[in-house]
């Protein structure tokens, strides 16, 4: 694992504190791949994509995350 690496895990662990586990899910899936899709993160965490979309909405609300960029080159971005 590069220094990289571990410092981001570092920082998404302390992030997700205090979060629901889909959501820790969610922000670890973007903390490796800020273009993954709702539909991957679906599939990978094992949950709908409408609850896929509860759980975002909740994290956008809270400030965690949001989506940047346009349709072609959208991707999520972590807030703290």
């Amino acid at each position: 694992m590069t220094l990289f690496k571990t410092t981001k895990v570092g920082l998404v662990d302390g992030l997700v504190d205090g979060l629901a586990e889909s959501q820790e899910q969610i922000i670890k899936l973007i903390a490796e791949n800020p273009k993954v899709s709702k539909v991957e993160m679906a599939m990978k965490i094992g949950i709908s994509s409408t609850a896929i979309d509860k759980n975002i909405a909740v994290l956008k609300k809270k400030g965690v995350i949001e989506r940047v960029g346009s349709d072609r080159s959208r991707y999520w971005k972590i807030l703290k």
